[in-house]
């Protein structure tokens, strides 16, 4: 089997990469993989340095929304894995050009060619966001996509190309929404490790607003797990989130990480609220779990600690990116 992942040196992607690289998906025991990534500021080939002489390996440095590079990789392909995504909020406000451009015209490129080459499953990792907000309950599948940001707005453009190629083309696509995700690689832009890493320096914490905003927190490793088995078992055409089931207010992830860090809340800085800030994401999960058999495995204060511990351990790793 092959497999391209695009965005395979990114957090997620990388995770992936290197978890069915070592067996962890026993589907993909014995699969090739290929792993396609520009390598902009997020992408890190250190991240596949545990993997990186694995004769089942092969890296290319390259863009998506190169057509004829995509079409060349593709070739051949029995499964495609959608990571490559610019999926910063913050600097989804601040210029939304790149996301249009990677998000959706890369997408655009990705599919085009793996429907072409005949590609037999392609999973398109997407997220939460595309719903906007919810003030109770939980979103299912089949809830309209109403996104509130330009990155989430991306997201939903390039999920509903899936939805079009699929029904028009027959490509053999699924589509994937996850929650938050966390967990060891991150880079030191998002909260959790921006925060770890700052209370490490005995630099403060910036929380916007009132720390109201709730989250579900979903670590790196279900999330992959659950992308394996929508890879494997996912029925073409369909959408399935894939979810934590711990939710937390920014407040109450503030007051773990400064438990774990040994700090106080005068660490922490209250900062003007982030522009068109959805409050409340939560996903249902009933779907993956009946049809696919997926929970999530990893609890959240058993792997906030063991993030904590990571990045503790890992000053080489995360140190020159914050410094860029």
């Amino acid at each position: 089997m092959r497999i391209v992942v695009t965005g395979g040196a990114g957090f997620i992607g990388s995770h992936f990469v290197r978890r069915t690289l070592t067996g962890a998906y026993p589907e993909f025991a014995d699969a090739q993989v290929v792993v396609v990534d520009k390598l902009t500021y997020a992408g890190n080939e250190a991240n596949l340095a545990e993997v990186a002489d694995s004769p089942r390996l092969h890296f290319v440095r390259g863009d998506i929304c190169d057509g004829e590079l995509v079409r060349e990789l593709l070739h051949g392909t029995d499964l495609v894995v959608h990571f490559a995504a610019e999926s910063h909020v913050d600097r989804s406000i601040s210029g939304a050009e790149e996301f249009v451009r990677t998000n959706v015209m890369g997408t655009h490129t990705l599919l085009n060619a793996a429907a072409s080459a005949e590609v037999r499953k392609l999973v398109h990792v997407s997220t939460d966001e595309v719903y906007g907000s919810i003030d109770s309950g939980s979103w299912t599948e089949d809830r309209p996509l109403e996104p509130n940001s330009p990155y989430s707005a991306s997201k939903a453009s390039s999920d509903l190309l899936a939805r079009a190629f699929h029904r028009t083309h027959g490509l053999p696509v699924c589509v994937t929404r996850c929650s938050n995700n966390y967990g060891p690689y991150q880079y030191p832009e998002k909260v959790i490790p921006l925060f770890i890493t700052n209370l490490m320096d005995g630099r403060p914490v910036p929380l916007y607003g009132d720390g109201g905003n709730v989250r579900d927190w979903l670590h790196v490793d279900d999330h992959c797990r659950g992308v394996a088995l929508v890879a494997g078992k996912g029925e073409p055409g369909e959408v399935y989130n894939i979810g934590g089931g711990t939710e937390l207010t920014n407040r109450q992830l503030t007051e773990q990480l400064l438990e774990l860090l040994g700090a106080d809340w005068s660490m922490v800085e209250n900062v003007p609220d982030r522009k068109g800030h959805d409050r409340r994401y939560s996903v249902d999960i009933t779907k993956i779990s009946r049809q696919l058999g997926y929970q999530p495995e990893v609890s959240f204060e058993e792997g906030l600690a063991e993030t904590a511990t990571w990045y503790m351990e890992h000053r080489d790793w995360w140190e020159p990116l914050k410094e860029r």
